[in-house]
């Protein structure tokens, strides 16, 4: 059994969890340019970006193809599953999640649409070691995985930028 974590420990995941989760807040009200921001020190990668792109504005251009509606994608980002590791010494930090997004248009139920995980890094700022606020710490890394594709043709305005995949045999 692990000990439990410190103060510092408790504020980096809290920290780190609010920066996975503003990640789908900003998402779903349509803040694309808010989201492109949380990767302004991070590498972001995809399955059509493999190789990961560098930049608020690079990473912008991928959410070009989101389709909104009076300027929501009328999405809900569900994220469980949520694991937060932190190195202090290091001023380091991982997750990894599962992720839902939900799309509803017109009158009637929401529906799934994709499905897949996020792995993150993070990193603390310097300061004086024991920085736990929110604004201390940034993405350094995102990997979007998919895992599962439904109709999205409502929410992309072009092809999805992940390929579609097979179902399993």
């Amino acid at each position: 059994m692990s000990d439990p974590p410190n103060d510092v420990e408790a504020g980096a995941v809290e920290a780190v969890t609010a920066l996975v989760h503003a990640y789908a807040e900003l998402l779903d009200a349509g803040d694309l340019g808010g989201v492109a921001r949380l990767f302004d020190r991070a590498v972001w990668r995809s399955p059509q970006h493999p190789e990961g792109l560098r930049g608020v504005q690079a990473v912008r251009r991928v959410y070009d193809g989101v389709r909104l509606y009076d300027g929501s994608p009328r999405t809900k980002h569900m994220i469980s599953n949520l694991v937060v590791e932190v190195d202090d010494g290091a001023g380091q930090a991982s997750s990894r999640c599962s992720f839902t997004v939900l799309h509803a248009v017109e009158v009637g139920p929401a529906r799934p649409i994709l499905s897949g995980r996020y792995h993150d890094t993070f990193a603390r700022d310097a300061g004086d070691g024991t920085a736990v606020d929110r604004a201390a710490w940034h993405f350094t890394g995102r990997t979007t995985l998919v895992d599962l594709v439904g109709d999205v043709s409502g929410h992309f305005l072009r092809d999805p930028p992940f390929p579609s995949r097979e179902p399993a045999e």
